[in-house]
């Protein structure tokens, strides 16, 4: 009697298989850029300045100059993820095996540590679109008004072009603020791959690009060659803009900022889900738009 197993699929141990969860790029803006905690919906930002007025003669005796205090306002927006996931739905596959536990009451889920570091890392990304897309109150987009436009900067940006572009942006730096270590060049990833193909191109001679100081931020920061300017690449920037500025006059505003890691996850019995909910609260604002050069005027 002949064997017929035309009738099966081929084995298949999924359960044995290697789980390969899915991570994505978050962004950099909050890893570089100082954060005010403590924001429930608006605070302000204080700006001091002075203005030196310097007279000449002897017995100068008639008070000049002024202490300028102000204020912009750091407006936040209640970001959150909620959801829930039916694990009964897993019980016909291979993951009601692997990932629940014995038993009709689906309440837990061995995959529960892998699923919050997906919904984290992609607010995380979120975030960084958030911070630097248009609508917002307070965007990064929004600094042009008062900023210094760079008329270099609105040219095809190449492996070509990018230092030259870059060098313009170096040459209009405002006396003021030419000798800051604080000072970035940020720029969409798709720039930032194209400005280390011009390193390449140049027979990469620039000893020092490689930004060591920021080395733990990732790799997409590279500090420009014979100048004190990084450079990062993030992926909330996705329309050709470029801005340079100092990281201390950008901030970015927030209740608190553990808020995004700590993950709520609980099992409702009522409606017989794994649920979970992230809530934090995001904003940002600039405080000298003068000190800000950019190519983009919107």
């Amino acid at each position: 009697m002949g064997l017929n197993v035309s009738a099966l699929a081929d084995f298949n141990n999924e359960v044995a298989g290697k789980i390969i969860p899915k991570m994505i790029f978050e962004g950099y803006t909050t890893s570089i850029l100082p954060i005010q905690e403590g924001i429930k919906f608006q605070e302000p930002l204080n700006i001091f300045d002075t203005t030196l007025v310097v007279q000449t003669g002897d017995c100068v005796s008639t008070p000049s100059g002024s202490f300028n205090a102000t204020q912009k306002t750091i407006q936040v927006t209640q970001r959150t993820s909620y959801d829930g996931l039916c694990l009964d739905q897993l019980n016909p596959n291979y993951l009601g095996i692997s990932a629940l536990e014995k038993g009709s009451y689906n309440e837990t889920f061995k995959l529960a540590e892998i699923y919050t570091s997906q919904i984290v890392n992609q607010m995380k990304a979120s975030d960084d679109s958030y911070l630097w897309g248009a609508g917002q109150f307070g965007s990064f987009t929004t600094v042009a008004s008062g900023s210094v436009l760079v008329p270099a900067g609105t040219g095809s940006f190449s492996s070509t072009t990018a230092l030259d572009i870059i060098d313009a942006y170096i040459a209009a730096i405002p006396s003021d603020i030419s000798d800051r270590d604080d000072l970035t060049v940020w720029m969409g990833v798709s720039q930032f791959r194209q400005y280390i193909a011009a390193l390449r191109k140049n027979n990469n001679y620039y000893a020092d690009a490689n930004d060591t100081s920021n080395a733990s931020v990732g790799t997409l920061v590279s500090k420009f060659p014979f100048a004190n300017v990084k450079v990062v690449g993030t992926r909330g920037i996705t329309d050709g803009r470029i801005c340079l500025m100092p990281d201390a006059y950008a901030v970015v505003g927030t209740d608190l900022t553990s808020d995004v890691d700590n993950f709520q996850l609980w099992y409702d019995v009522n409606a017989d889900q794994l649920k979970h909910r992230l809530k934090h609260k995001l904003g940002c604002q600039v405080a000298f738009n003068e000190y800000v050069l950019t190519n983009k005027a919107s």
